[in-house]
C-alpha cells in the first residue's frame, strides 16, 4: 500500500524562548522488504541555527535542532510518500515460552535490536507484580512466545477502554493499567510491561495509522494521528513480530513505522528543553492518504 503523509506540529509560547534544543523523531523509516520511503521532507520554521539529521542508537532517523535566538513559536512540517508491504502470514516458529530465556541468553550481541535491550525495565516502563500476574493469567500452559503475545494483546484490547481524556503523555503504565483506560501509548506501554514481566523482550513502535471517520460522516482533513504499537522478540527462528493492542491486530500494511525504541522516551516525536516563562499551546494535524501509486 502506498501513502501520502503530512504532519504539522505547532508550538506557541506565552513568552519568547531565548534558547531551545530538540530532538525529533518524525521521519519514517526505510525497512528492507517491509517499508520504502519514496520521498520525505521535514521543515522547521523558524529555521534553527543548528540542525543535524542522522541515525540514533536504534537506527531511527532523528533530527537534532538548536535555536540560539528568541523564538515565540515553532512549526514542524513533514511531507512524505511511503510504500508499506503486507508481510505474508507466518507459521508459529516461535520458541516455547518456557524455553525463550535460553534463546535470549544464547544471543551474544548487544547490537541495537538485540533482545537484551528490551527485557529489563526502561525509563518509562517497569514491570509490576500486578501486570505480571495479569499476563500470566492470560497465557495457557505450554504456550509458545507468539501465542503468549497474541493472548495478552487480545486481553488488553478486551479489558482496557480507549479514552483520550483518562491519561496524558506522562501517565505511568501502572496507573493506566489500574484504571484500564488510556490511549495507544498506554495500551502499548502496558503490553510491554506485561510481556517483559513474563520474560518476552518487548519494545515500542511509533508511526502513523490511517483512521476512518464514523459511518456516514465525511473524513476531516488533518484528523488522522500518530500511533503506537508493540514489537516482541519471539525467539531465534521467528525474531521480532509487531502487534497493535489498541486494535487487537498483528501489524500490517496499514501501519507506517517512524521509530523503534524501548518505550516512548526513546522515540517521542518532539523532545527537548527550552528556557521560557508561562505556558505553551500545541496543535497537531495529520493526514495519511492511501493511493494506488499509479
Amino acid at each position: 500500500m502506498n501513502y501520502d503523509i503530512s504532519l504539522i506540529v505547532e508550538y506557541t509560547y506565552d513568552h519568547a524562548s531565548d534558547h531551545a534544543r530538540n530532538v525529533l523523531h518524525l521521519l519514517p523509516l526505510n525497512i528492507p522488504q517491509e517499508q520504502a520511503i519514496i520521498a520525505s521532507l521535514l521543515t522547521v520554521d523558524p529555521m534553527p541555527q543548528e540542525r543535524w539529521d542522522g541515525p540514533d542508537f536504534f537506527g531511527n532517523t532523528a533530527t537534532w535542532i538548536t535555536f540560539h535566538e528568541p523564538i515565540e513559536s515553532i512549526s514542524l512540517t513533514l511531507k512524505a510518500q511511503a510504500s508499506r508491504t503486507a508481510l505474508p502470514s507466518q507459521m508459529d516458529l516461535s520458541s516455547g515460552l518456557d524455553q525463550l530465556h535460553r534463546e535470549i541468553a544464547a544471543q551474544h550481541s548487544i547490537a541495537p535490536h538485540a533482545p537484551h535491550h528490551f527485557l529489563a525495565n526502561s525509563p518509562r516502563v517497569s514491570a509490576t507484580p500486578e501486570m505480571t500476574a495479569y499476563a500470566n493469567s492470560q497465557v495457557a500452559p505450554g504456550s509458545s512466545a507468539l501465542q503468549a503475545v497474541l493472548a495478552i494483546g487480545l486481553a488488553l484490547h478486551r479489558d482496557m477502554e480507549f479514552d483520550s481524556e483518562a491519561t496524558d503523555v506522562r501517565t505511568p503504565p501502572a496507573e493506566a493499567f489500574a484504571q484500564r483506560r488510556g490511549v495507544c501509548q498506554d495500551f502499548s506501554h502496558v503490553m510491554i510491561a506485561c510481556l517483559r514481566g513474563i520474560g518476552i523482550p518487548a519494545g515500542y513502535v511509533s508511526g502513523f495509522l490511517r483512521t476512518e471517520p464514523p459511518p456516514g460522516q465525511p473524513r476531516l482533513a488533518g484528523s488522522d494521528a500518530m500511533h503506537a504499537w508493540v514489537r516482541a522478540w519471539c525467539g531465534v527462528e521467528m525474531g521480532w513480530i509487531e502487534f497493535d493492542p489498541t486494535n487487537d491486530t498483528i501489524v500490517g500494511d496499514g501501519h507506517i513505522v517512524v521509530a523503534y525504541g524501548r518505550d516512548y522516551s526513546d522515540v517521542s516525536p518532539v523532545r527537548g528543553t527550552l528556557r521560557t516563562a508561562g505556558g505553551q499551546d500545541t496543535k497537531h494535524f495529520v493526514d495519511v492518504i492511501p493511493h494506488d501509486g499509479g
